[in-house]
């Protein structure tokens, strides 16, 4: 049985404790509103931007390199994670999509500090690493997917994944992968309004240079999935560390409930104890 100094020692090593994840999960709180904005501001433009890609392919002369579909001999893989931990299962559900990748025919590119820690940690093939803020901008994006499209143009990789989080709402994050390149139809997730093979009812006209504008509209959008994706990733770790944090609060309150009751029992029993010892003093 513990001593009381020794219960009253660990409550205040859990009230630090909690003190501390309260304020880490005042300032999640604070950080992921913001980050939650950006990512939905920013999928009506990606939804309309995709629909445009989609219509572009089918335009008779529209063809480009990006386009082309490869027998998958070598794979690139951009990986997305966090910089820190103390998120959840954020992390490890990102980073156990990324290992189902065989290391022999994958190439990686990371954006995260936990990222590359795990690329590096399981002696895989990290071509590039790339950090992002905690507000993503559109030339850290566009550093990402330019690395990418040279990579697949130059033909060292015939395939190009991203693995990320998507965000849902505050309590709900996926884990999973979308198609990057060859520029295609999405069919990880699906964007309302356009289903993969379904024919827009919005006309949309082109009037192009063949030559120019292919490559202009291809390097923008492969750019703005990036930013998206960064967005996303963001918006995801903030809030899976502000439930996180939020549930190591609550944990930390209910354990010193328990501490203080087991305290208060242990201290009630010794003064008992010693009324027992001096009544039985005083009979004598």
């Amino acid at each position: 049985m513990q001593s009381p100094r020794e219960i009253r020692r660990r409550i205040r090593s859990v009230r630090a404790t909690a003190q501390i994840t309260r304020a880490m999960q005042m300032v999640a709180a604070s950080k992921m509103r913001r980050a939650q904005d950006a990512a939905l501001a920013g999928r009506p433009f990606m939804q309309v931007l995709y629909r445009i890609m989609q219509e572009a392919r089918r335009q008779p002369g529209f063809e480009h390199p990006l386009f082309e579909v490869r027998e998958v001999r070598k794979r690139g893989v951009i990986l997305v994670a966090a910089d820190k931990g103390l998120c959840g299962a954020l992390n490890s559900n990102v980073l156990r999509v990324a290992a189902h990748y065989d290391p022999a025919t994958t190439v990686f590119v990371t954006a995260g500090k936990r990222a590359a820690q795990f690329v590096a940690r399981s002696g895989r093939h990290l071509a590039a690493e790339f950090a992002y803020g905690d507000n993503p901008t559109f030339p850290e994006a566009r550093a990402i997917a330019t690395f990418a499209r040279d990579l697949f143009l130059r033909g060292e990789v015939d395939q190009v994944h991203v693995v990320a989080t998507r965000f849902v709402n505050t309590l709900t994050q996926e884990a999973g992968y979308i198609e990057f390149l060859p520029v295609g139809e999405i069919t990880t997730i699906k964007f309302p309004g356009w289903e993969p093979g379904e024919a827009s009812t919005e006309e949309i006209l082109f009037e192009r240079d063949p030559e120019g504008d292919p490559a202009f509209l291809l390097s923008q959008y492969l750019s703005i999935v990036a930013y998206q994706v960064l967005l996303n990733a963001k918006a995801s770790e903030q809030s899976a560390r502000m439930v996180a944090m939020k549930n190591a609060t609550d944990s930390a309150e209910g354990l010193i409930k328990d501490l203080s009751l087991e305290y208060n029992k242990l201290r009630q029993g010794n003064i008992t104890k010693e009324l027992l010892e001096i009544a039985g003093g005083q009979s004598e």
